[in-house]
């Protein structure tokens, strides 16, 4: 029987997306199917996967009010299999701010939504000022400029340690086909 693992999203800018796409290379075998959905399209049932992954990314502090609409409307799906979540922000630069224990926005989140997933993770994400609208630019400039962050760039940085993606799917594809087993 082949394993079932869904990866949904949350991106503004395409870059959870794209972490998502490094996790689902990982994952991916000849005994494993994949979904990879935004969150706002996801419309299967949950109990379809083995393992179902979601991935958010924070703008102004916050994750999209559809992450939290949608695991507080199928905890109880979500409770009867492996889960796992991942927050891509900005903070997550600090490497005593990049772990689901010292990440304020994963802290934050968890605490709101009263949901733990089976693995949890956080990436540092995007930075592309000359992507942004104008009031975009200018806010994540100010906040950049109170966390001693760049605020000025004409080129994308990019934070997301890919080392650390892959071994976040080295552990769930290790989960996934353990549990399995049993």
């Amino acid at each position: 029987m082949a394993l079932k693992i869904g990866l949904i999203y949350s991106s503004v800018d395409g870059h959870t997306k794209k972490i998502c796409e490094a996790i689902a290379q990982v994952i991916q075998d000849d005994e494993t199917a994949l979904d990879l959905i935004a969150i706002d399209e996801f419309e299967r049932s949950i109990s379809e996967y083995q393992l179902l992954v979601i991935g958010a990314s924070i703008r102004y502090g916050k994750h999209n009010k559809s992450v939290h609409e949608f695991i507080l409307s199928n905890q109880a799906e979500l409770s009867k299999i492996k889960t796992a979540f991942f927050s891509v922000n900005l903070v997550a630069r600090k490497d005593e701010k990049n772990t689901p224990d010292t990440n304020p926005y994963m802290i934050k989140f968890l605490k709101e939504i009263n949901w733990k997933a089976d693995f949890l993770e956080v990436f540092a994400g995007k930075l592309d000022y000359q992507s942004y609208s104008f009031f975009d630019s200018l806010m994540i400039k100010l906040i950049m400029k109170f966390t001693n962050g760049p605020t000025s760039s004409q080129e994308p940085i990019i934070y997301t340690n890919w080392e650390k993606v892959k071994n976040f799917g080295l552990r769930l594809k290790d989960a996934i086909k353990s549990s399995t087993k049993e």
